[in-house]
């Protein structure tokens, strides 16, 4: 039996950091709406209902294209594609039976390169967005 420990072995003790952090928290902070214009406020100079109305606006344009069956590409961001599901069958985990589950669209979303590459600490993040 060893008696060593996560100082004789670095690697290991950069593994277990990376699992703690890779943990979810409780608290996971989320960008809403109402950040989105606040920050429209404050960098661009907008009223607050003008920088409201412009997060409603680009939303609404958002979620009208995707309604529509078109894709939504941010150049730097992803895209955003509307992907067919064929008809399956499925089962009731509770009582094992066997239910058809429909046909039915859905949203998926592919990160840019750019934005992989941001998220992973490859390319430097710039500090003010122009």
């Amino acid at each position: 039996m060893s008696t060593r420990n996560a100082a004789d072995n670095p690697a290991a003790d950069l593994d277990s950091a990376h699992r703690l952090v890779a943990l979810p928290t409780l608290e996971t902070p989320t960008l809403t709406k109402a950040e989105l214009a606040e920050l429209l406020f404050e960098r661009l100079g907008l009223n607050k209902r003008e920088s409201k109305d412009m997060v409603e606006a680009f939303f609404d344009l958002i979620h009208a294209t995707l309604v529509s069956g078109d894709d939504v590409k941010m150049s730097g961001f992803g895209n955003f594609n509307i992907r067919r599901k064929a008809p399956r069958p499925g089962r009731n985990p509770r009582t094992g039976e066997a239910i058809p589950i429909k046909a039915r669209n859905v949203v998926t979303f592919h990160a840019s390169h750019k934005l992989k590459g941001i998220v992973q600490g490859d390319i430097p993040l710039e500090e003010e967005f122009e």
